[in-house]
């Protein structure tokens, strides 16, 4: 049985730092400016061979019933709650402030067991500020340097009381799991992502959907509708979202894995150094998807940035479907799917028929048309097909349209079969790769999308030369 660590404190004194280490990841955004982090985000823990799940939380920041700082600080309180045991970080260089002695005060009143940690503490300087820490009355201050991995063997005996009681044989079970994962991670040349599974296909493996699109979509708005509990901070600031998160779910009898991403704008717009950590966060987050929904709003319209995005999605060979969210303030609802699906057909002909659901995130309405459409994209970017239906079909498709001529010589196509799903990825043997058409590689994908019935996902196809027998020998 696992437990759960909350890490809290005011901020900037290194709670993503101490997360990512903990999680031996980067997906926490690290940046010297405090109120980086703002949602509370869940994550795989390990010290050692201690195996527990770990939240970083927003700064322990009040500063008014109707801000920011205050949604903030009640997503904090909600991820509390979650947890068996709480980090209490201060900073070793800035010493106690009246600030840690206010939360200390508050948290000591939610009655949760409680560690605490004196961060930044390398160096000589820190050892006033870890005595001063006695003063807030948690007992004996754990000094360690998330950035440079110290102190962390004190840590580990200090979370030992909740990990001793634990069913060893399981957690040996897991942590070879996710030592598998992870070098399964990194043979891809990637991290450990905690955020997504790997490709094998199955019921009981969550099914990866990533929301994207530009600033104030609703993205996070979307994601509270679909997991049922205000999970993420929404409001009428655009860019609130800048950590990606995470969360679970159930939709009929699937395991859904959905998560929440920075809001993407133009890249000439990107200007501030944590923007531009919050896209890159996004952008990996399309790499490990299943589903992408590109949530567009209604009231802007499809613009250059949205197809831009659209396009990326099918480069890195993700399924994608189109959210048009706030439909309920469109007045020519007719008029508005036609210009849009027009427009995604002359921009972006690769992913032919993606499939376009007008929704409102927060009425509620047509989302489960949007789940509906995205389970039913995610079967067909999955699908195999035979070789026998393929061939069948390939024969029929000389015959309507014969290879062209190149340099005298007809282009010959002996067969063809599908080598992978996730996208559909086709092998076709020619005798003629460094010549082939392009445009009769287009006409070939363009049949099979239509033949089989694969609307709006990314297919691939990869030219092959058979081996000549008499290649090696001498005349």
């Amino acid at each position: 049985m696992s437990f759960t660590v909350a890490i809290v404190g005011r901020p900037n004194v290194g709670k993503s730092t101490l997360y990512n280490r903990l999680t031996g990841t980067k997906h926490a955004l690290v940046d010297d400016q405090p109120g980086v982090t703002r949602d509370w985000k869940m994550g795989a823990g390990h010290i050692g061979p201690m195996d527990f799940n770990v939240i970083d939380t927003a700064g322990l920041d009040d500063n008014g019933k109707d801000s920011l700082e205050r949604r903030m600080f009640t997503q904090t309180e909600r991820a509390l709650e979650r947890a068996d045991v709480a980090l209490f970080v201060v900073d070793a260089r800035a010493g106690i402030t009246p600030q840690d002695e206010a939360f200390s005060q508050w948290l000591r009143r939610t009655g949760k067991p409680m560690l605490l940690v004196v961060n930044k503490a390398e160096g000589g300087k820190a050892s006033a500020s870890i005595h001063d820490a006695y003063k807030l009355g948690f007992g004996e201050p754990v000094a360690i340097s998330a950035a440079h991995g110290d102190g962390l063997i004190d840590l580990y005996a200090a979370l030992e009381p909740w990990w001793k009681d634990r069913d060893q044989p399981e957690e040996k079970t897991r942590r070879r799991d996710r030592d598998k994962d992870k070098t399964a991670a990194e043979g891809e040349g990637e991290e450990g992502d905690d955020l997504w599974e790997g490709e094998e296909v199955g019921d009981e493996v969550p099914i990866s959907i990533a929301i994207i699109g530009r600033p104030n979509a609703g993205k996070s708005t979307l994601l509270n509708q679909l997991v049922g509990e205000e999970r993420v901070l929404t409001g009428p600031e655009a860019g609130i979202t800048r950590d990606a998160i995470a969360e679970d779910f159930v939709y009929k009898g699937r395991n859904i894995k959905v998560v929440d991403t920075a809001g993407i704008r133009r890249r000439s717009n990107v200007q501030e150094g944590l923007e531009k950590l919050a896209v890159q966060d996004a952008l990996r987050v399309i790499r490990y998807a299943n589903v992408v929904i590109m949530l567009v709003d209604a009231e802007v319209a499809l613009e250059k940035q949205d197809l831009h995005l659209i396009s990326l999605v099918e480069k890195e060979g993700r399924a994608v479907i189109i959210g048009i969210n706030k439909w309920d303030l469109i007045d020519d609802k007719n008029e508005y799917l036609r210009i849009t699906e027009a427009r995604i057909a002359a921009v972006i002909p690769q992913v032919k028929g993606i499939r376009v659901v007008p929704l409102s995130a927060k009425l509620g309405k047509h989302v489960e048309k949007l789940m509906d459409a995205a389970l039913e994209t995610y079967g067909t970017w999955n699908r195999r097909l035979s070789t026998g239906a393929i061939n069948r079909w390939l024969d029929g498709a000389l015959q309507r349209h014969s290879p062209p001529i190149v340099k005298n010589k007809r282009i010959k196509i002996r067969y063809m079969t599908q080598i992978k799903s996730r996208p559909p990825t086709f092998a076709m043997f020619t005798n003629n790769i460094e010549e082939f058409p392009d445009s009769y590689e287009r006409y070939l994908v363009n049949g099979i999308r239509e033949a089989f019935d694969m609307p709006g996902i990314p297919i691939r196809m990869q030219l092959r030369k058979g081996k000549n027998p008499y290649a090696d020998k001498k005349k």
